[in-house]
């Protein structure tokens, strides 16, 4: 046990920061559970949620986080309608992102 005062108060706020972290890892850990069991964009958003919460609060590191969300990301395949809906997006992009300039 600590003797000194400033040592008790960083055991009292080492623990509540323990509990917090478990807490965050655990959500992480059943959102990436239920994405693993059925895979679907609606459960990889709310993985994705989670892994970045978790890395907000340093709890997981940022490779850690891309690695995990690669992973998720292959078991999920995209359906025909977010396929369009990317494909769209991407025509809107490139028609804003190439103006022509006006001659002087």
């Amino acid at each position: 046990m600590p003797i000194l005062p400033n040592a008790k108060k960083a055991l009292r706020s080492s623990k509540r920061k323990a509990a917090r972290n478990k807490v965050t890892k655990s959500r992480t850990k059943t959102a990436v559970d239920k994405v693993q069991k059925t895979p679907t964009m609606e459960l990889l958003s709310k993985a994705y949620s989670a892994i970045d919460k978790a890395v907000k609060h340093n709890i997981f590191h940022a490779n850690r986080a891309a690695h995990l969300k690669n992973k998720l990301s292959k078991l999920v395949k995209p359906t025909k309608v977010e396929k369009a809906k990317k494909a769209v997006v991407k025509k809107v992009a490139k028609k804003t992102t190439t103006k022509k300039t006006a001659k002087k």
